[in-house]
């Protein structure tokens, strides 16, 4: 529910709990609704009517919705708190539910660092309306102003008689006050929070330390039968034949049947048995045959060896264009060169794909966790021919995602399957299956030349990038570079190119979509250019970021304002916001003010993304055998004036630096004849516990601007950072990621 719908049409809605208590929710003008979600084409959403968010029993205790999938990155713990601050209530007397998709809690996913910015005013009026209505209650039963009563740990205060009462003692009473305005409702001065800005543990991890069945993979109903769905192995496959007829007379097997590739289904056979381990069991003898269509040629080194063809033929027209490029690099008094590349990448969530789907009269409830819950019913009811209005998702805690459960095509599975079955099953992914029917980061290919002026100046900028798309035509999501992407704006002659070739393997977002590869080679190939001109790279980037900017040229590619990388030409973020966070880690790790071992170097990089300033410098170590220990990262973030909850803030930030080291060192998804080479862990290595960093330090910088995401912009700049340290320690210039692939290991 972003801050935008809570307009002066909205008001707040009064129930009655059963055996007592109120209920409190917001409520929305469906017209002013239709038109404010209806832009853009296409029939308008229907109107929203949200049911509670609020229950407030008469002992006092609180219920609060958490509305968004909670995929590990806290919101089920953080929109809670937001609402219950200015409720005014004590933490401890606060229980969290989750909310099933609906309707009438607004916009419901998780997934661009966006749910602290487009909830930060709208779940705190929600607060602030409960209480504005106690208030009102309190005054009315006692005779007085309510400008005379204040609140505090879920009761109303009456100073001048010292009289209080709790909230649920004026449950009733609250029932019969008029709603206000949630838009003219008082919000709390930020001095005075009790909630917010406090370390508050994840209201769900007893529950995960205990085991208690709280994620999708946990999920049970009456009559469910397990499943399993074997894809075919190519990208866009489908079945040519199948055994399915012996499969049927396996021990505890129901049924096996041919998915034939329909609306939203990959081409399969679906093997439904009394467990899941039978069913897994039977899969072994599963004989089969594949059409396996145009992605049986795709191939890595093929793609590889394509972009360093294409890479000196540029294309007559440039993604963006500013000063004289040619001229600068032919005048300039040093030229340097970097061919840079990045793999496609597996999601590889802990938890793998599941659901658990029950169709039954036309109707289909699904349990399980996704981060476009909106989405997967759509997806459902195409691929079952219902109408969305006969879907039910019940929303599942969720064991990792990073993006991949964007997509619900494990959802529409399940879903299929029971309805093919006619029974409740359970469908659950193997580790393989989960790697091999991915929806990858997309890999890239740059192929850069900076040039300098006798005074080490950065004058001139040329990146060529190759790409692909299914068609040959048009870049695959996620895997361009915008036009308006850093450096872009802070040097006079630059120029993007982009070509595009043919490759059909499925592509999707990944933690910091775009930044995660790109923010690696733009500060790799800055810390060569500081480097060749003999600067400090630290201050090089400082005095880069001064300006003066060049004014752009109009550039049709570019994200919206606060989009990844460099945002759009023309604007998009601040310079001394970032020079200000580069400041402040140059000052923490103590960048140049010591001297370090032989083989133990610092590096630095910064990327803005998700409408967050980074800056990362990394201490690595590496030895004679190129093995690498990150000893400690310095951390300094922009994100606003309010951190909601530090305690998970520096988890998010802890754990992007762990991911981003992952990606760095050992994360690779190569391509053979259109299948994925990599199946398990064994051959797609994650950091371990003993080889990350001994310290991560955390800084954020309080700004005057409001609160942004935090899942993703923290990981971009990691790589770079270590990648550059590497350097400093060894002379060797990592330019293509993974790092193993170089010979290198982790310590």
């Amino acid at each position: 529910m972003s801050a935008t719908m809570l307009d002066r049409r909205s008001f707040l809605r009064v129930s009655a709990l059963a055996g007592g208590g109120l209920v409190i929710a917001a409520y929305f003008d469906p017209v002013a609704d239709v038109l404010s979600q209806g832009r853009g084409g296409g029939p308008p959403p229907p109107p929203l009517v949200p049911s509670a968010f609020i229950t407030i029993a008469r002992d006092g205790r609180v219920t609060i919705i958490g509305k968004n999938p909670e995929i590990g990155q806290g919101i089920k713990t953080t929109l809670p708190m937001l609402i219950a601050e200015e409720l005014d209530v004590d933490w401890k007397m606060v229980t969290v539910e989750q909310g099933d998709l609906d309707v009438k809690y607004g916009q419901q996913s998780a997934g661009g660092s966006t749910a602290v910015p487009g909830n930060w005013v709208a779940m705190r009026q929600i607060g602030a309306g409960a209480r504005q209505m106690i208030v009102a209650a309190a005054a009315a039963q006692w005779g007085v102003a309510e400008s005379e009563l204040t609140t505090a740990s879920g009761r109303v205060i009456h100073a001048a008689s010292k009289r209080s009462l709790g909230y649920g003692e004026l449950a009733d009473k609250a029932l019969t006050m008029t709603p206000p305005d949630l838009t003219a409702v008082k919000l709390k001065d930020p001095q005075t929070y009790t909630i917010i800005g406090q370390r508050v543990a994840g209201v769900d991890n007893e529950a995960i330390v205990t085991g208690k069945p709280i994620f999708g993979i946990d999920a049970r109903v009456p009559g469910m039968l397990y499943a399993v769905y074997q894809r075919c192995p190519v990208f866009g496959g489908k079945v040519a034949t199948a055994n399915v007829d012996h499969l049927k007379t396996l021990p505890g097997v129901r049924h096996a049947f041919v998915g034939d590739g329909g609306t939203g289904l990959s081409g399969g056979v679906a093997i439904v048995a009394d467990t899941w381990w039978q069913a897994q069991t039977a899969r072994q003898q599963l004989q089969v045959t594949w059409n396996e269509g145009p992605a049986a040629v795709d191939n890595s080194e093929a793609f590889a060896k394509r972009a360093a063809e294409i890479a000196p033929q540029l294309p007559a027209q440039p993604t963006r264009a500013d000063g004289d490029v040619e001229k600068a690099l032919a005048s300039a008094a040093k030229v340097v060169e970097g061919a840079y590349s990045y793999p496609f990448l597996s999601h590889a969530p802990l938890e793998p794909m599941n659901a658990t789907a029950s169709f039954k009269d036309g109707k289909v409830e699904i349990w399980a966790g996704t981060q476009t819950p909106a989405n997967g019913r759509r997806d459902v009811a195409a691929a079952l021919g219902v109408q969305p209005t006969d879907v039910t998702i019940h929303m599942k805690r969720i064991g990792g995602s990073f993006g991949r459960r964007l997509a619900n095509d494990f959802i529409v599975e399940a879903a299929w399957i029971s309805k093919t079955a006619g029974v409740p099953v359970h469908l659950r992914w193997t580790r393989e299956d989960d790697m091999g029917h991915d929806l990858y980061r997309p890999a890239g290919f740059h192929f850069l030349k900076g040039g300098l002026d006798a005074s080490g100046k950065l004058v001139a900028w040329r990146n060529h990038v190759v790409t692909f798309g299914p068609d040959g035509q048009r870049p695959a999501g996620n895997a361009t570079v915008s036009g308006g992407e850093f450096p872009a704006r802070f040097v006079p002659n630059y120029a993007l190119f982009t070509s595009v070739t043919q490759f059909s393997t499925p592509t999707g977002a990944m933690r910091a979509p775009g930044s995660n590869g790109i923010a690696f080679v733009m500060q790799s190939f800055i810390d060569e250019l500081a480097h060749a001109a003999g600067k400090d790279p630290l201050q090089f980037r400082l005095d880069l970021l001064a300006g003066p900017l060049v004014m752009p040229t109009p550039d049709p590619t570019a994200p919206p304002a606060g989009g990844r990388g460099g945002g759009p030409a023309g604007g998009g973020w601040d310079p001394a916001r970032m020079r200000a966070v580069l400041e402040r880690v140059r000052d923490r790790s103590g960048w140049g003010a010591t001297k370090l071992p032989a083989g133990t170097a610092l590096g630095v990089a910064f990327h803005f993304s998700h409408q967050g300033y980074f800056a990362e410098v990394a201490e690595v170590s590496v030895d004679g055998s190129k093995r690498v220990k990150v000893n400690k990262v310095w951390v300094v973030a922009d994100i606003g004036r309010q951190i909601v909850n530090p305690l998970n803030a520096e988890a998010q930030v802890q754990s992007s630096i762990i991911d981003g080291m992952s990606q760095l060192m050992s994360f690779e998804i190569t391509i053979n004849n259109g299948r994925a080479v990599q199946g398990n862990f064994d051959e797609y290595q994650p950091v371990r516990m003993r080889q990350a960093p001994r310290a991560i330090d955390v800084h954020f910088l309080t700004t005057d601007n409001n609160p942004t995401g935090l899942g993703e912009p923290a990981l971009p700049p990691v790589l770079p950072a270590v990648a550059n340290a590497i350097f400093s320690a060894t002379g060797t210039r990592v330019r293509s990621a993974p790092l193993s692939k170089l010979g290198f290991q982790w310590a």
